[in-house]
């Protein structure tokens, strides 16, 4: 029986989950990326974008009318309430897609979700092996604000919202 391998690929924000993805794919993995795919169900014209401003206000619009993530940010992750409200919006739309992609995986794929909260998110038991990507927090820091852009009081208020 031929079954397709599902691997969890999970960390913090800014610890490299990015990187051990790009190279399991560099060796055939099929890549399901859960960040990318969130940039994609929030664009402009979809229900995700829609709902985000009927839930946050329209000024995490940007001008041409795509999503300010920095102003999202801002609200999004100011307190675990507005936190809960925005994975409540986008967590379901990813998920639909996720199942469109594994949909159109060959059967013995070898498939790796990089899912940033999976652990919150109890996802674990729906893969065959869960990878956790780990780095100091300084390190993940520093990554945040020279290859992001991120502001400092930022990438620390991300990496605090998420586990541990």
């Amino acid at each position: 029986m031929i079954v397709m391998l599902r691997v969890g690929l999970t960390g913090g924000i800014g610890a490299g989950k990015s990187t051990v993805a790009n190279r399991l794919a560099e060796h055939g993995a099929v890549l399901v990326d859960s960040d990318r795919i969130a940039r994609e169900v929030v664009e402009p014209g979809t229900e995700g974008l829609a709902r985000l401003v009927a839930e946050f206000g329209e000024d995490i619009l940007a001008a041409d009318g795509s999503l300010d993530r920095p102003a999202l940010a801002a609200k999004a992750f100011a307190d675990d309430e507005s936190r809960h409200r925005l994975n409540a919006i986008v967590h379901p739309l990813v998920g639909a897609r996720t199942g469109e992609l594994m949909a159109a995986a060959a059967p013995d794929a070898i498939v790796v979700h990089d899912i940033p909260l999976l652990v919150e998110n109890g996802l674990a038991t729906a893969y065959h092996l869960v990878v956790v990507v780990d780095a100091p927090v300084e390190v993940r820091v520093r990554r945040l604000v020279s290859a992001r852009g991120m502001a400092e009081a930022d990438a620390r208020a991300r990496i605090r919202a998420q586990a541990s």
